[in-house]
């Protein structure tokens, strides 16, 4: 996820324009890799009846008993028998040898297709768990056998049975992740279309299969050419907002769906000027504020999960030219934003330590090109708290040096008040780091603080008697920049 360079010292003319140049360059190859990292996955919908199911464990089937269980299911003489018929297939469908034993049973799916579209509700259900079981096969052949299905699994998202809808939805999540040749299937049938009708229902459930639906579609290699388009195109990504608005609707299991759905279409790039005339900054700038005021009243471990997508979310859009554009980042540039994103650097710290860098990551977006910010941190007395997390980690000590560059290169008043602090300790620290990131950010971070505030070279000098610099290989290069600072300064 983070990648490393060799860091060589350039001679004294690199200014603050060419320091803020390579640091943008490294950042825009860091965001270049997060997008690339996706999050598949599958579900499993199993609501088993204890009673039926006590004692019973699911054997594997072979073809002559899978043969057998359909011919009852089709032909039964009571509804009963049909379906505890397709209730002992669905048990021997969890193994994957039944499975391929069933995909190479000829007619077996059609015969499945032809239960799931019967007039008699119980086994139409039965008949759609059945395929579910088979849509969690990590087998894509599996997945594209299930192909037949797929119209009458869509068709049936626009029914009155929110379970039946639900499980079509993760049927069908599951079937696209799977296999390209099932999403292409799926988009000329209308899934767009259908799942933008399904986020108006009013089952919770039912809009959180959605969501899961609908960003194993958004993860597909494809999306950015042939699905985000037409998603970005009907209702959904407005409704996808509303449902993240903060405030006592908010559900947590549907608000973590649709924030991930957006993160992917952020992610993609394809039209983020729409997402933020729709307002998803201020969405998503709200509900930064309500989740750092819910981690304070609650200990609820789900939080992090809605926190993750929501830190991306933001820090991508920060990215954006039409942020500017549209004025919207002007609604963010708030002390209460910064403040937040501590109170979520503390949680983090505290119960999922592997998330620090997300926060970060937007607390670089937010300096990057913003004094007022980088005024607030100042003011609120933040750099002291945001320096002690530099123990924690290489790649997060990387992120708090980059984002104190951003202050430091703000000019002299923002330097002034950064020097010495609790900086100048924790700068002779990082410096005697292994991790060849970090020290050369730290010496980034020197050169912009000797530039702005000659008085930080003979401080620096007397403090560390640059005994802490002496383990790297780049000192003697350090050592003539130093003194040349200091002639500069001193004929300054």
């Amino acid at each position: 996820m983070w990648s490393r360079r060799q860091r060589r010292l350039r001679p004294l003319s690199c200014g603050v324009e060419e320091l803020r140049c390579r640091r943008r360059e490294r950042e825009a190859a860091l965001r270049k890799a997060r997008r690339e990292q996706q999050l598949v996955s599958k579900r499993l919908l199993r609501d088993e009846d204890p009673e039926k199911a006590e004692g019973y464990v699911a054997v594997i089937l072979g073809e002559a008993e899978i043969q057998q269980f359909l011919r009852l299911a089709q032909r039964g003489t009571e509804e009963k028998e049909r379906e505890k018929a397709l209730v002992s297939l669905r048990r021997g469908l969890q193994h994957p040898e039944t499975q391929q034993a069933f995909i190479r049973l000829e007619g077996s799916i059609r015969t499945l297709v032809g239960l799931l579209t019967s007039n008699q509700a119980l086994l139409q259900l039965e008949a759609a768990r059945c395929l579910h079981e088979l849509s969690h096969s990590e087998q894509s052949t599996v997945a594209e056998a299930c192909l037949p299905a797929t119209s009458y699994l869509l068709t049936y998202l626009s029914g009155h049975s929110s379970d039946f809808i639900e499980l079509c939805l993760y049927t069908l999540g599951n079937l696209i992740v799977e296999s390209e040749a099932v999403r292409r299937q799926l988009l000329p049938q209308g899934i767009v279309p259908a799942l933008a009708a399904c986020i108006q229902s009013p089952h919770l459930t039912v809009l959180e299969a959605l969501g899961y639906a609908l960003s194993q579609l958004l993860q597909a290699k494809e999306a950015p050419e042939k699905i985000i388009p037409s998603v970005l195109g009907s209702p959904l990504p407005q409704h996808m907002l509303q449902l993240l608005q903060p405030g006592p609707k908010l559900n947590l299991g549907v608000a973590v769906e649709f924030a991930w759905c957006l993160h992917y279409i952020i992610c993609s790039q394809v039209n983020n000027a729409l997402l933020i005339t729709h307002g998803a900054l201020s969405t998503l700038g709200l509900l930064l504020l309500d989740l750092a005021g819910a981690v304070q009243r609650t200990e609820d471990a789900g939080l992090e999960l809605l926190a993750c997508p929501v830190l991306r979310c933001l820090s991508n859009l920060l990215t954006e030219a039409a942020v500017e554009a549209v004025g919207e980042q002007m609604q963010l540039r708030d002390e209460r934003v910064v403040a937040a994103l501590f109170i979520l650097l503390q949680f983090f710290l505290q119960k999922q330590p592997s998330l620090l860098p997300e926060g970060l990551w937007l607390l670089n977006n937010l300096t990057a090109n913003s004094p007022s910010f980088c005024t607030s941190l100042l003011s609120l007395d933040l750099i002291e708290p945001l320096l002690q997390l530099l123990s924690v980690s290489n790649v997060v000590s990387v992120l708090v040096l980059t984002v104190v560059c951003n202050i430091a290169e703000k000019g002299p008043a923002y330097c002034q008040r950064l020097w010495p602090g609790p900086l100048l300790p924790s700068l002779l620290d990082t410096l005697a780091f292994s991790d060849t990131e970090v020290v050369g950010q730290s010496l980034e971070l020197l050169q912009l603080l000797f530039l702005y505030q000659p008085g930080a070279v003979q401080a620096f000098l007397q403090q560390s008697g640059l005994q802490a610099l002496q383990r790297h290989e780049e000192v003697a290069q350090l050592q003539d920049r130093v003194r040349a600072l200091q002639q500069t300064a001193q004929h300054g």
